[in-house]
């Protein structure tokens, strides 16, 4: 008896002794003891190169007395956080049972209820680990803390050390950069915006989501009024009040130029992985990205080689993606690290637009050599379409009409698909092109219905980033992979928090499918003016020009491409959609300055690497297939198919003749160039003359990312956008497109 109640006694004593001498070494430091904890860095894929250095300074961590606290940012604070905190003795008893009954069931996501102490306590001295061992430090930190702390100087250290978003510490930089004014003289109202955002920084900043954020902010006012910090009339007239443009507030980000905008696509990342923003600025991190040091760099040299002599208000972006792992290993959005970033916003993609087109077509089993008239058409409404300065091969293949970019052509066969335009878009989507933008709630669309017939023109608005990925989709014969900024994440202390494994990828259109594409984009280049990529490494591209209005300018050139290693998107413009010009004052086409900046680009990324050749396209036969997109071979209504993943299982897809081969996902059928049965052409649909569902990209800002703005009605129709896209220098001899200065 005495030996069991010995045994009940220890048990009893020993968590409290233990307690008791963590409690005794317990020291909770001051807020400004723990700044030095806070830098973070971003380095290339080889570590070699540091890309950018999270640092906040002391003028974005100010310091200020309780007393310059308002009440009402006090009360917002509690009625977020910790309605209790004047009577909870610093710590959720509740809160605490949960987080260590889910830690003994297995369930790391049990718990909740944390204190404001308990709060600043995890931020700033134990982390966010999910054990038992770091909930009983919390339970020490935060009762030592209570009892010798009183409760105004725990508010202070938590309202001068909390993270708001926009790199804003504390209450005093949070106001500057919500509300460019001192804590001092917030209202109550905006006191309960930033309250708001505490919850998630990143997520509930009005200018990134304002419904989610109006939502958090109505939840903080109610409780101000329980707890007796607001009048219920008082709440009644509450109105949200407006922040500023985060762009006005450039938080402390040692990036120079373009690598601003690197850690900018970094740090969205990490938040899609559960690394957040407060992680990154607290905990010392070290981020190896995917960019390659050598292709950043002879981008950024492509870029400001071939910008000198031109215009002052030329921009341009460059993306380099890997085909075969989806990493982003170059990028350039401009030169001003808080400014707007080209490479992630949406632009007219002129004539690349139409790889999507022949990518469609090919998939419903028109081959290559199929023939079309390059003669000019009229669409529904009147509009007429025409290839640029008139230019007609006749009566060409479909590859020779991609090679001299005939509007007409293309236009033709879009109608020939099964869908229509719809096709055109699905097959966009399913290679890469984002289905939403910012401001663009859906893409490749007309107000949500099927686009217009310009859709193939590049009507409508892409992101240079999202090309990227398109073409390498289509480079890595058909199998898409996810883009992606970050390969490894480490604490201070070496502890992995995130390493990116292998994937497999996603099959998104048949082999067959892409090799002919691919095919189809290898004598582009040298058609256009002769830029081979250097020794004759083998290349694949598309030009794109889109017009400005009527006005006989153009306002965008593009240029897409690979190489079997890296597919790379240039875009130029200006930045203010004023007309694009060349070095003598002639307008500017994708064969010019987009094509040099794109060679440039390749030739300098992959200097000194071995040679790659494309895969031979076989033959489009019947029965080719369809993705999961709703695509259906000619003469079918439906079907199912299952695609072979880069192991090299089986694909299958019903058509109108024969049976399925494995691997490639073809049936046997027609050969390319047999008399195949045509595919009936879509009815158009009845609508109005074809216009532009998509508003220009806007006038540029510094960045990180603009408001969206409301959803508008889509402008009239404009035939500009539907003779354009072909470059003169495609679709004249080059002999001619010399001689033009072009």
């Amino acid at each position: 008896m005495w030996t069991s109640l010995g045994v009940l006694t220890l048990l009893i004593l020993l968590p409290i002794i233990g307690f008791m001498a963590a409690y005794i070494m317990a020291k909770v430091p001051e807020p400004e003891e723990l700044s030095a904890k806070q830098v973070s860095q971003i380095f290339t894929s080889d570590s070699s190169e540091e890309l950018a250095r999270i640092v906040p300074p002391d003028g974005n961590r100010q310091q200020i007395p309780y007393d310059q606290i308002p009440e009402g940012m006090r009360n917002a604070v509690l009625a977020a956080e910790d309605r209790e905190f004047w009577t909870n003795p610093g710590f959720s008893i509740t809160g605490f049972g949960r987080a260590v009954l889910g830690q003994l069931r297995g369930d790391s996501s049990a718990g909740g209820g944390s204190t404001i102490t308990q709060q600043y306590v995890k931020n700033m001295l134990v982390g966010n680990e999910h054990s038992i061992e770091r909930k009983l430090r919390e339970l020490v930190y935060s009762t030592k803390m209570a009892n010798e702390w009183s409760k105004e100087e725990v508010l202070s250290a938590y309202l001068n050390t909390v993270y708001f978003g926009r790199n804003a510490y504390g209450v005093e930089s949070a106001s500057q950069a919500y509300f460019g004014k001192h804590a001092a003289e917030l209202t109550p109202e905006e006191a309960a915006v930033l309250a708001a955002a505490i919850q998630r920084p990143s997520q509930l900043d009005p200018w990134v989501n304002r419904s989610e954020s109006e939502l958090r902010w109505n939840y903080v006012l109610d409780g101000m009024v329980e707890i007796g910090g607001m009048t219920p009339q008082d709440r009644a007239n509450a109105v949200y009040p407006e922040t500023t443009d985060p762009a006005s507030y450039s938080a402390y980000t040692e990036a120079d130029g373009t690598n601003g905008m690197i850690k900018n696509q970094v740090m969205a990342e990490l938040e899609t992985l559960g690394i957040t923003e407060q992680d990154v600025t607290t905990r010392g991190l070290k981020i190896t990205t995917t960019i390659d040091k050598q292709a950043q760099e002879a981008t950024v040299s492509a870029v400001h080689n071939n910008l000198q002599g031109e215009q002052e208000n030329v921009r341009t972006a460059a993306v380099s993606v890997e085909p075969a792992s989806g990493a982003v290993r170059a990028y350039y959005g401009g030169e001003d690290a808080h400014g707007w970033d080209y490479a992630n916003a949406g632009l007219q993609t002129g004539s690349t637009f139409k790889i999507f087109g022949l990518a469609a077509a090919l998939q419903q089993g028109i081959p290559l050599s199929t023939g079309y008239s390059s003669d000019p058409v009229t669409l529904p409404g009147g509009i007429t379409v025409n290839n640029v300065e008139g230019f007609n091969c006749g009566f060409c293949s479909i590859k020779d009409a991609l090679k001299y970019s005939h509007n007409t052509s293309f236009i033709r066969l879009q109608n020939d698909l099964a869908n229509g335009t719809q096709d055109t878009a699905d097959m966009a989507h399913a290679l890469g092109i984002e289905r939403s933008l910012p401001g663009i709630p859906q893409t490749l669309t007309e107000n949500g219905e099927q686009p217009y017939e310009g859709i193939v023109l590049g009507q409508y608005q892409s992101r240079p980033l999202d090309m990227a990925v398109a073409v390498a989709t289509l480079t890595n014969r058909g199998v898409w992979q996810q883009p992606h900024f970050v390969q490894k994440v480490e604490t201070a202390n070496g502890e992995v928090l995130y390493e990116r494994a292998g994937q497999e990828g996603e099959r998104r259109v048949n082999e067959v499918v892409a090799d002919n594409v691919i095919d189809a984009m290898q004598p582009i280049a040298a058609y256009s003016n002769g830029k081979t990529l250097a020794g004759g490494r083998p290349s694949a591209s598309k030009t794109g020009t889109t017009q400005l209005g009527d006005t006989g300018y153009n306002k965008d050139a593009w240029m897409v491409g690979s190489t079997p290693q890296l597919a790379t998107a240039v875009w130029v413009g200006t930045e203010d959609n004023s007309p694009l010009l060349n070095a003598w004052g002639g307008s500017m086409y994708g064969s010019g300055l987009p094509t040099d900046i794109w060679k440039a680009t390749l030739d300098g990324a992959l200097d000194g690497r071995d040679f790659e050749d494309f895969a031979p396209a076989g033959p489009v036969t019947w029965g080719t297939g369809y993705y999961g997109g709703g695509y259906a071979a000619p003469g079918t209504t439906s079907g199912s198919s299952s695609w072979s993943d880069t192991s090299g299982s089986t694909a299958s897809g019903t058509g109108t003749t024969g049976t399925t081969n494995s691997n490639t996902g073809t049936e046997q059928g027609p050969t390319e160039n047999a008399p195949a049965q045509q595919p009936s052409p879509a009815a158009p649909a009845e609508q109005p003359a074809p216009s532009p569902a998509q508003p220009a990209a806007p006038a540029p800002a510094p960045a990180p990312a603009p408001a969206a703005p409301a959803e508008q009605p889509a402008p009239g129709p404009n035939p500009q956008d539907y003779n354009q896209g072909g470059d003169m220098v495609e679709i004249l001899p080059n002999e001619v497109g010399e001689l033009l200065g072009l």
